[in-house]
């Protein structure tokens, strides 16, 4: 089962919950349960998507960063 459809049955069931009838105290549990899994497969989704981002495609994994000009500024042939 993928993260997703966990975030859209857990949506469901946090959503119903209230209406079911059951007891206040496994309804306090059912909600305290689903929205720390929310939570965290949120997390994991996000940080997924972020891991995603720096992907090279080769399997290195960067971003785009400062890189000082390599250029030469003088020609050394000219200083002589």
């Amino acid at each position: 089962m993928s993260k997703e459809t966990l975030v859209f049955i857990s949506g469901i069931l946090l959503t119903i919950v209230p209406f079911l009838g059951v007891p206040e105290v496994w309804r306090q549990y059912t909600v305290l349960v689903l929205g720390a899994l929310l939570i965290l497969i949120g997390y994991f989704l996000r940080r997924n998507l972020y891991l995603n981002r720096l992907d090279k495609g080769n399997g290195d994994r960067g971003s785009d960063t400062f890189i000082e000009t390599t250029e030469v500024l003088f020609d050394e042939g000219a200083l002589k």
